[in-house]
C-alpha cells in the first residue's frame, strides 16, 4: 500500500478491526518512511452484479441508487439514518445471495417494496407511486387499499 503523504510502498498496520458488520476492515497504517499514519478499508471482492433495465440496457449494480430511493422516500419520516442502511445493506445481500449474474430493475423495485412496507408505511407509498409510475389518483388509492387489505389481514 503506497502512503498518500510520500508515495513510498511500505507501511505497518497499527491498528485493525472489523467494520460494516464484519464486511470490511479498517486498517490504520503507518509509513515507515514519513511516519505519517493513515486509515485502509480491506473488503472481500465481489462478482459483479448486473442490472438489466426496462430498457434492455445492462449496468453495473450500484447500493448507491437504492440508498438514494429509501432515503429520498423516507424524507421527513421519523426513520432512523441507521435503519435506512441496515435495509440496503439486507436488500444488497440478498441480491448477491440469490447467485444470479443478471437481475432486472422489476426484481429490486419489489425487493425494496417488501422492505419499505416493514420500515414505513408512508415512505413504501412513496417508494411505490415513483417506482409503478402512477398515472392517476385511482392508482394511487389502489395502492392504498391493497396495503390497508393485508394490515388487517
Amino acid at each position: 500500500m503506497n502512503c498518500p503523504f510520500c508515495g513510498h510502498y511500505e507501511s505497518k498496520v497499527v491498528d485493525s478491526r472489523p467494520t460494516d458488520e464484519g464486511q470490511s476492515i479498517r486498517r490504520r497504517r503507518e509509513c515507515i518512511t514519513c511516519t505519517k499514519r493513515f486509515t485502509t478499508y480491506e473488503k472481500v471482492e465481489e462478482i459483479p452484479l448486473m442490472i438489466i433495465k426496462k430498457s434492455g440496457a445492462r449496468e453495473q449494480f450500484n447500493r448507491n441508487k437504492i440508498l438514494k430511493g429509501i432515503i429520498k422516500s423516507c424524507e421527513k419520516r421519523p426513520v432512523a439514518l441507521s435503519d435506512i442502511e441496515k435495509t440496503a445493506h439486507e436488500i444488497e445481500k440478498q441480491l448477491y445471495n440469490s447467485m444470479e449474474k443478471e437481475i432486472t430493475t422489476e426484481f429490486i423495485g419489489q425487493l425494496v417494496m417488501e422492505h419499505m412496507k416493514k420500515l414505513d408505511e408512508v415512505a413504501y407509498v412513496r417508494f411505490a407511486s415513483v417506482y409503478r409510475e402512477f398515472k392517476d389518483i385511482n392508482t394511487f388509492m389502489g395502492e392504498l387499499r391493497k396495503l390497508l387489505n393485508e394490515k388487517t389481514e
